[in-house]
C-alpha cells in the first residue's frame, strides 16, 4: 500500500513540476513578454513594485550569487524592464527599481499564478486547505535542505 502511494505521490509531484514550469512559460511569455524569460520574470518578482531593492537582497531572493544576477540585470536593463542606480547615503550599494514596464510584467506574472493558486484551492474546505499546507511546507522544507 505505501509503495503504491508512494509511487503516485512521486509522479504527481513530478508531473505537477514539468506542468507548471511549461504552463508558466507559455502563460507568461506573451507576445509583448516574448524579449524575456521565465528566470528573467522571476527575478522581476523578486525586485517586487515595493520600494527600490539591493542587489544583494536580489540575489538572496533568487538563491544566486550577485556576480551571477548580475548577467541578467544587464539584459533587463537593456530591455527596459529595470533600473539601477546607486544608493545616496552609500555608493557601493546599487538599488534596482521596475519601470512601467518592468510593472507591467510583474502584474502579468503575479496574475498567472493567483489563477493557478485559484484553482489549487477552488473546492478545499477549511482542514483539507490546512493539510494541503502542511505538506506544501514539508515539501518547501525538504528542498531548502538540499
Amino acid at each position: 500500500m505505501w509503495q503504491r502511494t508512494n509511487r503516485t505521490l512521486n509522479e504527481l509531484l513530478v508531473s505537477l513540476f514539468e506542468n507548471v514550469m511549461d504552463m508558466e512559460e507559455k502563460a507568461i511569455i506573451t507576445e509583448e513578454f516574448k524579449d524575456i524569460t521565465n528566470n528573467d520574470m522571476h527575478i522581476l518578482e523578486a525586485i517586487g513594485i515595493e520600494e527600490p531593492r539591493r542587489m544583494s537582497e536580489i540575489a538572496k531572493r533568487r538563491s544566486v550569487t550577485v556576480g551571477t544576477l548580475t548577467t541578467s540585470m544587464n539584459s533587463l536593463e537593456d530591455k527596459g524592464y529595470i533600473e539601477r542606480q546607486r544608493s545616496n547615503t552609500d555608493k557601493r550599494v546599487v538599488l534596482v527599481t521596475l519601470t512601467e514596464k518592468g510593472k507591467k510584467a510583474f502584474y502579468h506574472h503575479r496574475d498567472f499564478h493567483k489563477k493557478m493558486i485559484q484553482s489549487l484551492v477552488r473546492d478545499l474546505k477549511e482542514d483539507e486547505m490546512k493539510a494541503l499546507i502542511k505538506c506544501l511546507s514539508n515539501l518547501d522544507q525538504f528542498f531548502r535542505m538540499q
